[in-house]
């Protein structure tokens, strides 16, 4: 799927304020469903696309295991988080169950996902996977937020950090933090 915006090159991650490609893949859902779904069906709230390498890598373990450890993620209540790897639909089912996962997970087995959001990448020069990478998208489809990995080996290896993900979401939804009135 190309860009977009035809005077950005091939490869160039998408930014802050860019328009979001888009697109329609298959999705695996913690409640057991498999189905083809679009990104505008999931923005009636903000959506945090998180890309990464493969299910059950260890890097990738951790990164979905601190994201369902951090309730106010796992909630749902004011932004969809959702996956997207080069995994298909039996290992994300395997995935989500093993870990006991609440977000659904987009199976970009060709990288179209990756390559319209420009963060397909050959790990080692070899092996095409997703540069792990997280997009926050309003429900108008524009992007609001970006992290890439940029990890001096191999930006595969990143883990997103939570507590920023988490501070750009609360910024984006106009969510203030709790004070208990200090």
């Amino acid at each position: 799927m190309p860009s977009s915006d035809p005077s950005r090159p091939p490869g160039d991650p998408l930014d802050v304020g860019d328009p979001a490609p888009e697109f329609a893949a298959t999705l695996v859902t913690p409640e057991g469903d498999t189905r083809e779904a679009s990104l505008s069906e999931l923005l009636d709230k903000p959506v945090l696309l998180s890309f990464y390498t493969v299910d059950f890598s260890p890097d990738c373990i951790e990164e979905w295991c601190a994201f369902r450890d951090f309730d106010w993620f796992a909630s749902g209540d004011e932004v969809n988080v959702v996956g997207v790897s080069k995994s298909g639909p039996r290992l994300h089912r395997q995935f989500i169950d093993r870990l006991g996962l609440g977000f659904p997970l987009f199976a970009d087995t060709d990288l179209s996902i990756s390559e319209s959001f420009g963060v397909a990448y050959r790990t080692f020069g070899v092996f095409r996977r997703s540069r792990r990478s997280c997009f926050l998208i309003d429900e108008d489809g524009v992007i609001r937020y970006r992290w890439l990995g940029e990890h001096w080996l191999d930006p595969t290896r990143d883990t997103p950090p939570v507590d920023e993900l988490h501070e750009a979401v609360r910024a984006e939804i106009g969510d203030e933090p709790e004070t208990f009135g200090f």
